[in-house]
């Protein structure tokens, strides 16, 4: 349930300019205002599953992005009965809707979103209905530029640089042809992005979030409760440390989708059993900025 001092479940993330909203639970609206951030550049919403405490925020936004000019669609993907939740509610609250909403059902894991750059896969949990859980991938960057490498090749520093780091070939005024490869180290790994609520422990999940440079995952109760968590098909905050150890490469694992029967000052148990198992760990709250920075590769990490 939502408490004065914490929202129902919802995430924002901010790619080169793209917003990306991980469920829309109660009060998301009202983050969002706090946040000053430009919601109406939201191009992808993506639902984990349809209980109401992950959707009843929808509503809200849909009509919010009715009182901007948008020329550009919005998608919401997710779990099946999703698209009847977003027809049933447009059409009993006679929303004004002024842009296209596309709208796409989940039904099994894979890539369901891309751009240029990235695409967003899905993943299957296991909860009391049907449930996903998405991953947002960047593609490899290129290398590490080479300029003295580039300068042995008698490459002119300017525009060519840039069309070389760009992966293109370049001409030399003496007929010579460098390629990317000459002057470019090794490709770089993207930045990864988890989002996790609602499950059952499984052994699985850790292969999808593998690699995540942040895992955004529910911590719902102590491991005291481990029982209740199991019996609700929901996550201990041990568990979603577990899964951050064993998937391997994880930055960082952020808790969200607490118990209301913790007070703030209570969920200082929840992250000192996180840290117990997987030290990279922290709380999420409301209004949290959180930074995913490049991978840095280690051969530049050692010069």
């Amino acid at each position: 349930m939502p408490l004065p001092n914490r929202y129902l479940t919802s995430m924002l993330l901010r790619r080169e300019g793209d917003l990306f909203l991980f469920d829309c639970g109660e009060g998301t609206q009202v983050s969002l205002r706090k946040l000053n951030l430009r919601w109406k550049k939201i191009s992808v919403i993506l639902i984990s599953h349809t209980h109401a405490d992950h959707v009843t925020g929808l509503p809200g936004i849909l009509m919010l992005s009715s009182q901007v000019d948008r020329s550009e669609p919005l998608y919401i993907i997710g779990p099946p009965k999703i698209k009847d939740f977003v027809e049933l509610t447009r059409s009993v609250l006679d929303m004004y809707i002024n842009y296209d909403i596309v709208v796409k059902e989940v039904s099994k894991g894979g890539i369901v979103f891309s751009g240029e750059g990235y695409r967003i896969r899905s993943f299957p949990l296991t909860h009391s209905k049907p449930c996903f859980g998405y991953t947002l991938e960047e593609d490899q960057r290129p290398g590490e530029f080479n300029p003295e490498r580039a300068k042995e090749l008698l490459v002119p520093k300017g525009p060519l640089w840039s069309k070389l780091q760009g992966g293109n070939d370049v001409a030399l005024e003496d007929g010579t042809t460098v390629s990317p490869e000459m002057v470019l180290g090794p490709p770089r790994s993207g930045r990864k992005i988890s989002f996790v609520t609602d499950t059952l422990f499984t052994q699985d999940i850790a292969a999808h979030v593998s690699g995540s440079d942040l895992l955004i995952c529910e911590g719902m109760f102590h491991q005291d409760l481990e029982q209740s968590a199991r019996e609700k098909k929901h996550l201990t905050a041990l568990q979603a440390a577990a899964i951050a150890e064993s998937a391997g490469g994880v930055g960082k694992l952020g808790l969200i989708h607490y118990s209301p029967r913790y007070t703030d000052r209570d969920l200082k148990l929840l992250l000192n059993e996180a840290r117990s198992l997987f030290p990279d760990s922290f709380l999420t709250k409301d209004g949290q900025v959180i930074p995913v920075t490049c991978k840095v590769d280690q051969h530049t990490a050692d010069r």
